[in-house]
């Protein structure tokens, strides 16, 4: 078992309740979809703000990043790097920002 830690953009954290990092229990491989599938086991409230319940995809204007990469083109089975598997650096899922 793994403890990861997830960092989320502040209307995330607001509506989960949530003051400061996340810390989850991953059993087997550390993906972006068994990441998301805890985080949505644990905060409810968070299904479907992130990636579609239906199709699993990531929603518009929410990016992955770990260790300094952009993980958020990458398959939801794509393992994430050691660091964040080990629980040494965060997952972070932000908020991306548009306009003109």
């Amino acid at each position: 078992m793994n403890t990861i830690r997830v960092v989320l953009p502040a209307h995330l954290r607001t509506l989960a309740r949530i003051d400061g990092e996340v810390a989850l229990d991953i059993s087997g491989q550390v993906t972006q979809g068994s990441v998301l599938d805890a985080l949505e086991v644990r905060f409810p409230m968070l299904r479907g703000t992130i990636r579609d319940q239906v199709t699993k995809r990531r929603r518009p204007f929410i990016r992955f990043f770990a260790c300094e990469q952009d993980f958020s083109h990458e398959s939801p089975d794509t393992p994430l790097p050691e660091p964040v598997a080990r629980g040494d650096e965060p997952l972070l899922i932000v908020g991306a920002m548009a306009g003109g």
